[in-house]
């Protein structure tokens, strides 16, 4: 059915004219709600052997999300929603205590804040940083993103874009860094490896000073080694043409050690699920083992609400509304008919698909 006779088949039940410009409006202020001011949903998928907690950080001029960290239990997931417009970062903490016998702090990715919560501070380093800038800001609807190891790394990360348009390829690093970390650049008993700025504080490694230029500032041994194993993330300051990805109207899934598959996904990818388009630095759309640094990670555009743990609950609990619209439980409408019901079940869902 087309969406211009979406109306014309409402009107054509046989509904009393109350009821039936109900759902009309409930319709017209559908439409406007899925194409104004929305931005994205990010998921975030622990699959370490352990807690990780994530932290979040608004830039500047951008709202603070449902939250700035919190806990995320292995083989569990949370999800946010975020306006369009919004940009921001992303990052796993490792080894956090905050419990009120001693010291609250976190063993990598430290926020400084003592809680879970990182209350608008960011990320010490080294860390594994996913970074966004949602459509809706000036640039022509698209959303911007990557896994940058600027500041280090502590732990594998990707990122995958879910219903979105455009180029929308999987970006970031499963293979563990710490392992094959230099010395000069390792911290601890290799929780973390450091970027060789933090590690040396040098102008040509931080691309700062006379440095502070695409043509000064070139690639040194140590971001060529981030580079050759991840090479879909950032590995310095200037490392755009390969690292930055975007994606239209998309919902996000950031996954912390996401989990190797068997021998045979390794050998025989599978296809994407996303749409591709021609990249003028050859970059492809997609889970490449030889772009992430690792084996295949399998399909793009993992279903959030497929994900077992906290976030699907959240999702649904999110969308409960929706679910009471269509079974006619609004308290200030009394369209007893079984009409409505069966016109707000059929239509509002038609609806949203009329849209994609």
């Amino acid at each position: 059915m087309k969406r211009s006779n979406i109306s014309r088949a409402l009107f054509s039940m046989d509904l009393p004219f109350s009821c039936s410009a109900f759902i009309f409006s409930c319709l017209i202020s559908l439409t406007i709600f899925s194409t104004v001011g929305f931005g994205a949903t990010f998921t975030f998928v622990n699959k370490c052997e352990y807690t990780v907690w994530p932290g979040v950080l608004a830039n500047a001029g951008s709202p603070r999300l449902d939250s700035t960290g919190f806990e995320l239990p292995q083989d569990s997931s949370r999800s946010f929603s975020a306006p369009a417009g919004w940009s921001g970062r992303f990052w796993g903490r490792t080894g956090c205590s905050f419990s009120n016998s001693g010291p609250a702090s976190c063993q990598t990715g430290d926020c400084g804040s003592g809680e879970a919560e990182c209350n608008g501070s960011g990320a010490a380093p080294p860390a594994t940083l996913a970074e966004f800038t949602l459509g809706g800001g000036g640039g022509g609807g698209l959303d911007f993103y990557d896994v940058s190891l600027v500041d280090g790394y502590n732990l594998p990360m990707i990122v995958e874009a879910s219903g979105g348009t455009g180029m929308c390829a999987s970006t970031g690093c499963v293979t563990d860094l710490n392992r094959v970390c230099p010395t000069e650049l390792r911290v601890g008993g290799g929780e973390a490896c450091r970027s060789a700025c933090e590690a040396f504080g040098s102008p040509e490694y931080c691309c700062s000073g006379a440095f502070n230029s695409p043509a000064a500032c070139r690639p040194s041994v140590y971001s060529q080694m981030f580079k050759s194993v991840c090479p879909r993330s950032y590995s310095y300051a200037y490392d755009d043409p390969t690292s930055t990805f975007t994606c239209a109207a998309a919902d996000y899934t950031i996954t912390f050690c996401p989990s190797m598959p068997s021998q045979k996904s390794s050998k025989e990818p599978t296809p994407t699920t996303t749409a591709t388009a021609a990249s003028g630095d050859g970059s492809q759309s997609g889970s490449d083992p030889t772009m992430m640094g690792g084996s295949s990670l399998g399909t793009t555009g993992s279903d959030p609400g497929s994900v077992t743990g906290s976030g699907s609950q959240e999702m649904m609990a999110d969308g409960s509304w929706l679910a009471g619209l269509a079974m006619g439980g609004s308290a200030r409408v009394y369209c007893s008919s079984p009409h409505l019901i069966a016109a707000a079940a059929i239509f509002i869902p038609l609806h949203f698909l009329l849209l994609i």
